[in-house]
């Protein structure tokens, strides 16, 4: 009898005891998920017949894209490997190197990993540059940055990067610096963004990505004239939650959504731009935003691994017929990609009975919210 105090003691202390190991178990297992959140935790715990020869703790699904050398010494060996957090990929031509050369160099020192795509083929004219042998090259002639990004951005490859830059290659950014971007960008919880572009820029497509000049950063704009008209009630791109193609950025989350949409086929990208802000982990128009105090200028170059045209005019003979515009050509198979992008989305959306639009329903309860408060 004396000896039960001393035993509900004992009790007491080995469920506390219990209890804190399975708290710790909980929250270890719950940031791992958040670090690494692509991995394919049931397959791994469950290995498939393919793996079941492997034990379980050898498996690695995931990879990067930092370069290792091929051989350190005995003291580097212990230390850490030091590895960037964000990335930067370019589709790249000979014909730019210049202008790729002043971005590569801003983000570099930024501490980013560079991965170019070389659609013209083209890579030993790189070398002499500093950071020629820090990049990562890709080699594929004749094509464009969604190609190159479907087939060597995989969410398992980059998912350790907190931010993926997918820039077209003539950007001027003399009025940019990517660690003040991303502190912008951090702090309004954006998942998708781009710098805004100079007004002087050469093509501007769509007024909400214009610098505003009184603004940090903006997430909608207002027209009210032209053939797309922007007010307090607009949803949607392109007058809010929408970023364009040639300068997106990407949170390691959202991207992990962008990559899926893209097609591996509909290889210029078109339509895709006003699709992304699905992808925006949340209400497209408070997560989706244009970056004004860090803007850049587009210089029209019009590249073929970008925008899907190629640096000039170029006329040539096919099969001993007669000259053709390669720029005329290339438009037409993109408007043809739009098409096929927007049918493939329109059946998609009616073949899924268990998907509701998130943008639809967002707006039916924001309506019934003002109608409450009216009344």
């Amino acid at each position: 009898m004396k000896q039960l105090p001393f035993m509900g003691v004992i009790c007491i202390v080995m469920l506390f005891i219990v209890y804190r190991t399975t708290i710790y178990q909980y929250h270890k297992t719950e940031m791992e998920m958040k670090l690494y959140r692509f991995e394919m935790v049931k397959d791994y715990q469950q290995p498939s017949g393919k793996l079941r020869s492997l034990p379980r703790g050898i498996m690695q699904v995931r990879s990067d894209l930092e370069i290792r050398p091929l051989w350190m010494s005995s003291s580097s060996r212990q230390a850490s490997v030091n590895t960037n957090k964000n990335l930067l990929a370019m589709p790249v031509g000979i014909m730019q190197k210049e202008n790729v050369d002043d971005v590569v160099e801003k983000f570099l020192a930024a501490n980013f990993t560079i991965i170019l795509f070389h659609y013209d083929g083209n890579v030993d004219g790189w070398w002499d540059l500093d950071w020629g042998d820090k990049a990562i090259h890709v080699v594929a002639h004749n094509q464009t940055k969604w190609w190159f990004a479907k087939r060597f951005l995989h969410p398992n490859v980059v998912s350790i990067y907190d931010y993926i830059f997918l820039w077209d290659e003539d950007l001027g950014v003399d009025h940019f610096d990517p660690k003040r971007y991303l502190q912008i960008v951090k702090t309004a919880g954006l998942e998708i963004s781009q710098p805004a572009l100079d007004p002087d820029s050469t093509e501007i497509h769509h007024k909400i990505t214009i610098r505003s000049r009184t603004k940090k950063l903006h997430r909608r704009v207002y027209e009210l004239r032209g053939k797309t008209k922007c007010s307090k009630a607009s949803e949607g791109p392109p007058c809010s939650g929408f970023v364009e193609g040639m300068a997106p950025v990407f949170t390691r989350s959202a991207w992990y959504c962008a990559w899926h949409l893209i097609q591996n086929d509909l290889v210029h990208g078109w339509g895709m731009d006003m699709k992304l802000g699905y992808c925006a982990q949340g209400v497209r128009s408070k997560k989706v935003g244009v970056i004004d105090s860090e803007y850049i200028v587009h210089k029209g170059i019009q590249s073929l691994g970008g925008s899907g045209y190629p640096a000039t005019r170029t006329t040539v003979k096919r099969n001993g017929a007669s000259g053709f515009d390669l720029r005329t050509e290339i438009r037409r198979q993109s408007t043809w990609e739009l098409e096929v992008f927007k049918e493939r989305w329109n059946r998609a959306v009616e073949e899924d009975k268990n998907w509701v639009d998130p943008f639809l329903r967002y707006q039916s309860r924001k309506k019934q919210t003002s109608t409450h408060l009216r009344s």
